[in-house]
């Protein structure tokens, strides 16, 4: 498994409230990734940034569903480049379902 962290500047002036509802619709489409297992939007208000973590069963599904298209999207709607990082996710804890998830 891989976790992918995606970050990007908020413009001058945007709200919480707008941020949030952003999140709110691009988070259906984000269900419909088959290899995504889970992923938690984040947001530093003090620092203008959002952004999210995501688990992915694997890098190449993160890299092809964060590809030139999407970060063109980014870019014209936040007028920012996001920044992406990836980790190896060997185990998860999750208390929330009660299990650990694994790589398989």
């Amino acid at each position: 498994m891989i976790t992918e962290y995606v970050r990007f500047a908020l413009p001058e002036g945007i709200t919480r409230d707008e941020v949030v509802a952003g999140m709110r619709e691009v988070a259906p489409r984000w269900r419909q990734e088959p290899q995504l297992i889970r992923k938690t939007f984040v947001l530093d208000p003090h620092l203008k940034f959002t952004g999210a973590f995501y688990l992915w069963k694997d890098r190449a599904s993160a890299e092809a569903a964060h590809n030139a298209a999407w970060r063109q999207r980014i870019l014209a709607t936040y007028g920012s480049q996001p920044e992406i990082q990836y980790f190896d996710t060997p185990l998860v804890v999750d208390n929330a379902l009660g299990q650990l998830v694994e790589e398989k």
